[in-house]
């Protein structure tokens, strides 16, 4: 508000008293113009007997007061009132000198007053914030804040903050405050604080919004506790036992990390035997006693029954009437027979007891065996395997001593450059370890050419842009309509195939693909799944397809129905990953489709977005593809050399990574690479080096052998797993190097995995590795098809009907191979589109027409010649 100024000028012709100098009753005050609204100023004195505004130091004109008497009722004195109006083109024709006042000046006949200065100012809100909320993901009981600066305004913006477009009051909940900056504060996250939160700044001229900021509050996964220990597996023998643990401690909420580790733990467990007792040999035939008996006896000791085995069946003792010369005599007298009588009676309990004794003492005896034999159940346990240094007195570290006399590649040959012959030691640039340049990814299609920097602005202005990899070097983008294309990411295996009649005609769109390196995306795996697939984005996201696009990936598992549970998953607006379709079960929805095949997968999807391959083993058998590949420097200026093994999974695009990553390390590759098949056994990965010659060559190795552990392998998020084994030359003269490195997983039956590896200087990376896929990385319209597009429409419109005797498109899809798909080829409008998509997709670009064209003339419905023509 100004401030209120006032004056006294005494009038010295009249004599009145200062009691009688105007006194206002009503001063002007500060108001805002809204648009072009004119605003009013008012004054009210008494007694007065004129009142003038004066702005800005000039007086206004006297017909631009409206003025108004009346007698104030407690005094009797005169009052006036004074009203004027200032518009808007008023105040602008100072604007940026000073500021727009206006004043009251009153009159009497004692003098004059003047009121308080009153500033009109034209009122304005600013579209843009000057900072707006962001997105985030935060952990549980984490502290939020959202800063907010309004638009510039004035008068100044109140800031109100929305949740959920619902008003957040600081009052009702003591978790939320509101700083002097207009920031809103959480002070400790809640799930229920996952919400969208927007900023609104609002003034008398307009109310504004800024962008919505999704907050999510994500809960990490937590192991529960192990459970017991399950029973032995087998009942005698050598079995397994596991126990296992659940990731619900807490259960990962909104993307929240999974639990790191295993979640079922198997050890080794030997159940003792039950045993039955058998009788030993009868003992030899007693002496025949007085009574013309003699006995024999055993035992059930041949052998004791035990850990719960059966006891003998049938009699200990054997009695059989005798002749001897005791019972031959005349028979005695009745006090002798009773006195006899007795004495065998005594002589049978005796037996008796001591029998009974014995039988006792061997039962107990036999108990205690057992009992001792079941103690060694105690020691075994579950345990871990570590790497400790080797001593002389314990040559066995290496629990699993590979085979050395099996045939191996002998590799013999100079590693350090000769003065004779420097050029055979240098690294050959292959196209894999060319970088990838900004001529590869030149737009070719049939509307003007745009550079990839320029795609890149234009992706950069949408939502999903924060979720790609940056840069256009794992990226393939073009331009496509009713035509359909292709896009291709070289060296990789990666490619969407977008057929005819895809997009609707008269539509254009932008399509990109990109290949996301696994440290970018997080993928939460649940207990035993394991990444199977790189992963893969195409967009834009929400994009209309009439038709299934193909994106085409490779992927690392031997698959089996009976060992694997294969998922496909996607990620969702939101974030989270939701499996889209579970290969080999019935599709519940007729968006999705896969067709997996030994080394890559062909994805059937309508709607774009991001994909993975994620698996979960069903058994002890499952087992994925590892791509074994040797490095080692190209030159060794110090007695040191490391040789550096890859354990990758077998895809292209982390062969073609690893290789451009090794290149930037001055590494050449030593033999050509060996796969591996990894079995889902718990069991960790070893490496070891053997048959350096000592003389030559020592190892730094403290340790015969390295480790990788298993769940590192299997999980499949971690790309470049690898050991280095460092060797020192004994002499600077030395530059041949032979050795082997064996790699194998440990097994509990002792089972090893082997590759083979010789290192010499002959091999290089030209020896291996295959040229760039021919072609550019956006293909559009009919080159991007092997098909001619009017043969392609014959075929369809041919097949495409129900034909006699099964002449139709199930026919086709048999002679391709393809007739366990019958049933998602059946729910399209156009089976037989779906088969030539599937074919041009799996062949392209080096499919042979020639054999497509003999399967659609066997049909009896296509002649066969129109291929031939076509493909000449």
């Amino acid at each position: 508000t100004g401030a209120q100024q006032s004056a006294t000028v005494a009038n010295p012709a009249s004599g009145a008293s200062l009691d009688l100098l105007p006194h206002f009753q009503l001063e002007p005050e500060d108001v805002y113009i809204v648009k072009n609204k004119a605003v009013s100023l008012a004054c009210r004195a008494t007694p007065a007997t004129q009142i003038y505004f004066k702005c800005n130091g000039e007086w206004v004109h006297q017909g631009d007061h409206v003025t108004q008497h009346s007698t104030d009722r407690g005094t009797g004195l005169p009052v006036m009132e004074v009203r004027i109006e200032v518009t808007r083109q008023q105040v602008e024709k100072i604007f940026g000198l000073e500021e727009y006042w206006c004043q009251c000046v009153a009159w009497s006949s004692s003098g004059t007053t003047k009121s308080q200065k009153a500033f009109v100012r034209i009122a304005y809100l600013r579209k843009n914030f000057e900072q707006e909320p962001t997105a985030r993901e935060v952990s549980l009981e984490q502290g939020i804040v959202l800063p907010c600066r309004p638009p510039e305004g004035i008068p100044p913006a109140e800031v109100e903050w929305l949740r959920n477009e619902e008003l957040v009051d600081p009052a009702l909940d003591a978790n939320v405050y509101v700083t002097p900056e207009h920031s809103l504060v959480l002070r400790q996250a809640r799930l229920a604080d996952t919400a969208n939160y927007t900023c609104v700044a609002k003034n008398i001229v307009a109310r504004r919004r800024s962008a919505s900021a999704a907050i999510t509050v994500y809960v990490n996964g937590g192991w529960s506790t192990w459970t017991q220990w399950s029973g032995c597996s087998t009942s005698c023998g050598r079995g397994w036992q596991k126990r296992s643990r659940t990731c619900t401690n807490p259960t990962p909420l909104n993307g929240g990390a999974f639990c790191e580790g295993q979640n079922v733990q198997k050890t080794a467990c030997t159940t003792l035997c039950p045993v039955d007792g058998a009788w030993s040999e009868w003992s030899k035939w007693s002496e025949c006693g007085a009574e013309c008996t003699h006995w024999r006896s055993r035992e059930c000791s041949e052998p004791a029954p035990r850990n719960g085995g059966r006891d003998c069946h049938g009699p200990e003792l054997d009695t059989r009437n005798c002749t001897s010369i005791l019972c031959t005599h005349a028979a005695p007298g009745a006090e002798d027979v009773a006195l006899y009588v007795g004495l065998v009676a005594v002589a049978v309990c005796l037996v008796l007891l001591l029998l009974v004794g014995v039988l006792v003492y061997c039962r107990k005896k036999g108990g205690l065996d057992a009992d001792v034999a079941d103690s060694s159940i105690l020691t075994a346990g579950f345990q871990p395997v570590s790497i400790k240094p080797s001593k002389a007195d314990n040559p066995s570290l290496l629990t699993i001593q590979p085979d050395l006399s099996t045939t191996t590649m002998t590799y013999q040959g100079s590693l350090c450059p000769r003065q004779d012959g420097p050029a055979k030691l240098q690294l050959p640039n292959g196209h894999l370890l060319s970088p990838l340049g900004a001529g590869r990814h030149t737009l070719h299609h049939s509307s003007p050419a745009a550079e990839g920097a320029d795609f890149v602005a234009r992706l950069s202005t949408q939502s999903y842009f924060r979720s790609l990899p940056r840069g256009t070097n794992n990226m393939a983008y073009g331009t496509f309509n009713f035509l359909g294309g292709r896009l291709m990411i070289p060296n990789t295996g990666i490619s969407l195939l977008i057929p005819p009649d895809a997009i609707p005609r008269g539509k254009i769109y932008e399509v990109y693909l990109t290949l996301h390196k696994q440290e970018e995306v997080r993928l939460p795996l649940a207990g035993c799944q394991t990444l199977l697939s790189p992963i893969v984005s195409c967009g834009p996201p929400g994009v209309l397809l009439t038709r299934p696009a193909i994106l085409a990936m490779g992927h690392c598992v031997e698959a089996s129905a009976e060992n694997w549970s294969i998922r496909l998953k996607k990620q969702s607006c939101e974030g989270t990953w939701e499996d889209v379709l579970q290969l080999g079960a019935e599709p519940c929805t007729e968006l999705y489709y896969c067709q997996l095949e030994a080394q890559a997968c062909y994805v059937f999807t309508e709607q774009l977005g991001r994909f993975a391959l994620v698996g979960e083993s069903l058994s002890m058998a499952a087992s994925k593809r590892l791509k074994l590949v040797l490095f080692a420097p190209a030159a060794c200026p110090s007695l040191e050399y490391n040789i550096r093994v890859y354990c990758l999974s077998d895809t292209q695009d982390v062969l073609k990574e690893v290789i451009q990553l090794e290149k930037q390390l001055g590494g050449q590759l030593i033999g050509a690479p060996r796969v591996l098949h990894f079995k889902d056994s718990y069991h960790n990965l070893r490496l070891s080096i053997h048959d350096m010659p000592s003389s030559l060559w020592k190892s730094k190795l403290l340790a015969s052998y390295q480790e990788i552990p298993f769940y590192h392998i299997w999980s499949g998020l971690q790309p470049f797993l690898h050991c280095t084994f460092t060797l020192e030359r004994l002499s600077t003269s030395t530059c041949e190097l032979a050795c082997k490195i064996w790699v194998w997983q440990v097994e509990g039956d002792g089972q090893s995995f082997t590759v083979n590896f010789n290192i010499a200087k002959d091999t290089r990376f030209s020896d291996w590795l295959v040229p760039d896929e021919v072609g550019t990385p956006a293909l559009v319209g009919p080159s991007a098809f092997k098909i001619p597009f009017l043969i392609r429409q014959k075929i369809i419109s041919s097949l495409d009907p129900p034909g006699t005797r099964g002449a139709d498109w199930r026919t086709l899809a048999q002679k391709l191979n393809l007739d366990s798909h019958l049933s998602f080829f059946a729910s399209k409008a156009s089976p037989t589109a779906m088969i030539l998509n599937l074919w041009e997709a799996r062949h392209f670009p080096n499919g042979n027409l020639s054999q497509l064209a003999a399967a659609v003339a066997e049909i009896g419905k296509q002649d066969g010649a129109l291929f031939s023509e076509a493909e000449c």
